[in-house]
């Protein structure tokens, strides 16, 4: 079955694991998220498309108990800011649910995972950060 990003320009699927694409200034060289062509913090019109890492630091976290509006996934979910190495926190979905599990600090990592079948039969998906087991 094919399988495409929830959002074009989301994710590097050629890449294994699978990756987040970001932007990266070409003139100013932050990384930001989404990828776009103009750059939120200089305003130049020269940014490039990069595969951001999959690993970072979890910064905060909560779990959702009660489903917004228009929602129609599991509740409850866990979510979460997570920082990158490239200096970017992010917001995103998290796999752990308990929130004693999502301490600040933590070591998590890039989980991409099937959200449904879409009109054509494609599989399509999305991203969430999973907390990093300890060996």
């Amino acid at each position: 079955m094919p399988s495409i990003p929830i959002r074009p320009g989301l994710l590097d699927l050629d890449r294994t694991p699978a990756r987040l694409l970001g932007g990266r200034c070409t003139e100013c060289r932050r990384h930001h998220f989404p990828a776009q062509a103009d750059c939120p913090y200089c305003a130049s019109t020269s940014c490039e498309t990069v595969p951001l890492s999959e690993r970072g630091i979890l910064y905060l976290a909560t779990v959702v108990h009660n489903a917004p509006p228009g929602y129609c996934g599991q509740v409850p979910y866990g979510l979460g800011v997570v920082e990158l190495p490239e200096g970017l926190r992010i917001i995103s979905p998290l796999t752990e649910v308990r929130l004693e599990r999502l301490q600040a600090g933590a070591s998590v990592r890039l989980r991409v995972a099937p959200l449904f079948v879409d009109e054509q039969g494609r599989e399509v998906l999305g991203y969430a950060f999973a907390p990093e087991v300890e060996e």
